[in-house]
């Protein structure tokens, strides 16, 4: 069986593989030798380096700082929202918590309000219910002038 890849170094200590009898262009994986990457080809296409021939362009300088401002303010807003979503999502599960305690409670207590339950917790303090049923007592108004 024969060796189709051949290790050979390029631009200085790197060493690339390069299959036997392609040519550089195909061998750098950049699909036709634009360049040696993507952002050099870039770099070259946008003339990067003119911009920067005479110093840094102070004329600029409102533009870039009032974008990175928005960008700050961007990056700020959305972790804020990001806090306040995780904070409404744990108050809602705290009143999921409270209502499913709420009902047990007024469950408990409706059926411990019961008259026969009622009855069954005063018998021991010597307290028995009334067998007579309950009379109502009439009282006539008399006109004090």
């Amino acid at each position: 069986m024969e060796n189709k890849l051949k290790i050979a170094p390029e631009n200085g200590n790197v060493a690339r593989e390069k299959a036997v009898g392609d040519s550089p262009a195909k061998a750098s994986g950049n699909g036709g030798g634009v360049g040696k990457s993507l952002f050099s080809g870039l770099e070259r296409r946008l003339k990067l380096e003119t911009y920067f021939e005479e110093g840094f362009p102070v004329q600029h300088l409102p533009k870039i700082l009032f974008v990175l401002a928005l960008v700050l303010m961007y990056i700020g807003n959305t972790h804020m929202a990001e806090r306040t979503t995780r904070a409404i999502n744990k108050a809602q599960s705290d009143v999921e918590d409270l209502r499913a305690d709420f009902t047990t409670l007024k469950a408990d207590l409706m059926f411990s309000t019961k008259q026969s339950e009622v009855a069954r917790r005063v018998k021991p303090l010597g307290l028995k219910e009334s067998i007579k049923p309950p009379r109502k007592i009439e009282v006539e108004e008399s006109e004090l002038d």
